[in-house]
């Protein structure tokens, strides 16, 4: 057995700004029960009240990444193995289908569809805007590249671990 065999798989978590965004850590825990080491980006909205940054901070044992790095500056994660966007608003998901790669997350997650990377998603968005015709255009673009999605429940439930089983069986 190599040591890259010994390391456990690596999994980005991209956080939106959604008000779910709160159990983010039910994604985390289930992820590293699932045997993945987990590293955190989030958008420069999320990282403004939506979450609990040190909590997932303690938890995974890595800052969240939110803010671009300088030259030189080393890279605090591995490549991913797999991504997971929880939640995902209607923002990120219509910049991310454009190709707008205004913050670290969108420029994250662009770059990633481009490498074949697995990725599951899963949405809040109101049904207001689910029925917008950009945001379904986005959702046929990102499909076509691969991107799995996954409703993320109803009745007040969000459903981690739904995007865990759209990558679930990926890893190393």
């Amino acid at each position: 057995m190599t040591e890259q065999d010994e390391t456990p798989p690596f999994l980005y978590v991209v956080v939106c700004a959604a008000g779910v965004a709160a159990g983010v850590g039910e994604l985390i825990t289930a992820a590293q029960e699932r045997a993945w080491r987990v590293g955190v980006f989030a958008t420069p909205t999320a990282m403004n009240g939506f979450f609990d940054t040190a909590a997932v901070e303690a938890r995974t044992g890595l800052p969240i990444r939110s803010a671009w790095r300088r030259p030189g500056d080393p890279r605090p994660f591995p490549d991913p193995d797999a991504v997971v966007v929880a939640p995902t608003t209607f923002n990120t998901i219509n910049k991310w289908a454009a190709g707008i790669a205004d913050t670290l997350a969108l420029g994250t997650l662009c770059e990633v569809s481009a490498q074949g990377v697995p990725i599951g998603v899963l949405p809040c968005v109101s049904d207001a805007l689910a029925g917008h015709p950009a945001y379904r255009d986005s959702l046929i673009r990102l499909r076509g590249m691969g991107v799995r999605f996954a409703d993320p429940g109803r009745d007040g439930e969000f459903a981690w671990e739904r995007a865990l089983d759209l990558v679930g069986r990926i890893g190393r």
